[in-house]
């Protein structure tokens, strides 16, 4: 069976998690990363030279790191042709920039919301950086709210881009934090939590 190494309360690891649920995936997650450590281990460091989770273990040894690159993985060796990652080279190529605008653009303002609030102490939190990172996600998500305009979702079917965009927006909408109306957002957001399970399940849980 496959292996998920990551803990999970990782947004990386939960986007795996939920695509697993999506495609019914069997798979068996073993607590790593954070207060479960492992990931300094010389047997995790054989898999991920990183010390960073997720990472993904074969019966047959070959492992993979990088979520998103776990993600189409998934798809292609346990549900090739799902619309989830699209064959066409132009709907694929929709998806996958939103991919790779998750981890080059939204994750880092994001990531500095979320560890200001919730993995920092009150009395330590910079929220000057914290405001200034609060306005770079506001601008990031007014273009997703513009994309989403007369579509379900960021690449008009349901896809990869849905699924990495995903903890970020239940962070956005769960942080204690302003945020102006943005009605095809907040739409998308009750979309994704009614329309599919995994997300409510692995995504949309309290921060932690």
């Amino acid at each position: 069976m496959l292996k998920l190494w990551g803990r999970a309360s990782s947004s990386n690891v939960m986007k795996v998690l939920w695509l697993c649920e999506e495609l019914s995936i069997p798979h068996e997650r073993i607590d790593a990363g954070g207060e479960y450590g492992r990931t300094e281990e010389p047997f995790y460091l054989a898999m991920n030279p990183n010390s960073r989770v997720p990472t993904i273990e074969e019966p047959d040894g070959y492992s993979l790191w990088e979520s998103n690159s776990i993600l189409r993985y998934l798809v292609a060796t346990r549900a090739p042709g799902d619309p989830v990652h699209p064959a066409a080279p132009k709907l694929r190529a929709d998806v996958e920039r939103w991919m790779d605008w998750q981890l080059a653009t939204l994750s880092g303002p994001m990531t500095a919301i979320y560890f200001a609030y919730v993995r920092t102490p009150e009395a330590q939190r910079d929220m000057v950086a914290t405001a200034k990172a609060r306005g770079e996600a506001e601008t990031l998500w007014a273009i997703v709210d513009r994309q989403l305009q007369g579509r379900q979702y960021v690449a008009g079917g349901f896809s990869l881009a849905d699924i990495v965009l995903g903890p970020y927006i239940h962070r956005w909408f769960a942080l204690p934090i302003e945020r102006p109306p943005m009605p095809n957002l907040e739409g998308w957001y009750a979309r994704l939590l009614a329309e599919h399970p995994g997300f409510g399940k692995h995504v949309a849980v309290p921060l932690a």
